[in-house]
């Protein structure tokens, strides 16, 4: 579930978030740009030192993390 390496979690960087390798970039805020409208290309043009496989490999880890919970509607 990794993304080939590309995923990695370390206690020490981020309090543990899954971040890509070799940053201090989280899966969570790669996420949340693609959220907020910002295209792939946007995200790879302001955070040059990851890639657009970083960026699917973000994609499909949280992916792999909903078939694997439980999941409640959020209250708006």
């Amino acid at each position: 579930m990794n993304g080939e390496n590309r995923i990695v979690v370390n206690p020490e960087i981020l309090v543990g978030k899954p971040i890509i390798q070799g940053t201090r970039i989280s899966v969570e805020f790669i996420i949340e740009l693609l959220a907020e409208g910002w295209s792939h290309q946007q995200v790879l043009e302001n955070y040059p030192q990851i890639t657009d496989q970083d960026i699917q490999a973000s994609l499909r880890y949280v992916a792999e993390l909903l078939k694997q919970h439980r999941v409640y509607p959020l209250a708006v």
